[in-house]
């Protein structure tokens, strides 16, 4: 721009900005929508997570050269951006929503990060599933095995006493203990080794009183 106005550098930064920040960006054509309708199609773009700003396609030329993206073919009669902060196919879907009851509304493409989207890309995008129903689903599939996990637990004590109960049933009662087993011996005491019954012996000498002896009596002489 030869000597832009200071409100014209500052939409171009804004343009700038919101392109490089949000998840994507729908370009579309707003002829004949009145002030009234328009107010319901930003209230529905806000609930889904957009933003809808309209722009002189000067100036959008300006910013999506700064940033490098090819997308000035779509700048081409009145235009208005609806901004993607979060769910890009629930703002495709309000605007499709709004379209068929409003054909004044028409989109034109648009971006997803830094890929450019035709006019059926969109619409394909607003066919997905929304953000909020991906991660309901993704939830759903976790929980189903945990689900599915934790009912296991529960049902194992219980079938394992079933179990147990009808093996008792079917050999008619508890069973009796094997012989061998109903009578427990007391424990004994480990033999001694040698060497220890050989220390707890007692001496001989030990505890008797000692034995005298007679002297033998001494031979006689022949007389």
């Amino acid at each position: 721009m030869d000597n832009p106005r200071p409100q014209k550098v500052a939409v171009v930064d804004e343009v700038r900005e919101r392109l490089s920040s949000a998840n994507g960006a729908l370009l579309t054509e707003y002829r004949g929508l009145g002030v009234g309708e328009l107010a319901r199609l930003r209230r529905s773009l806000r609930d889904a997570g957009g933003e809808y700003k309209i722009y002189k396609n000067t100036l959008v030329r300006f910013a999506v050269r700064d940033l490098g993206l090819d997308i000035e073919a779509l700048l081409v009669g009145p235009t208005a951006i609806a901004f993607v902060e979060t769910d890009a196919a629930g703002v495709a879907k309000a605007l499709c929503d709004f379209a068929r009851t409003n054909p004044g509304l028409v989109i034109k493409g648009g971006l997803l990060g830094a890929k450019v989207l035709t006019a059926t890309d969109a619409s394909a995008l607003a066919d997905l599933p929304s953000r909020d129903q991906l991660l309901a689903q993704l939830a759903g599939t976790i929980a189903a095995p945990l689900q599915t996990f934790a009912g296991l637990l529960q049902a194992l004590p219980r079938n394992l006493a079933y179990g147990l109960q009808a093996l008792i049933d079917k050999q008619g009662g508890v069973p009796d203990a094997p012989p061998e087993l109903a009578t427990v011996e007391a424990p004994t005491q480990d033999a001694p080794t040698p060497e220890a019954a050989a220390d707890a012996a007692p001496s001989p000498d030990a505890g008797e009183a000692p034995v005298e002896t007679e002297p033998a009596p001494e031979p006689q002489e022949e007389q």
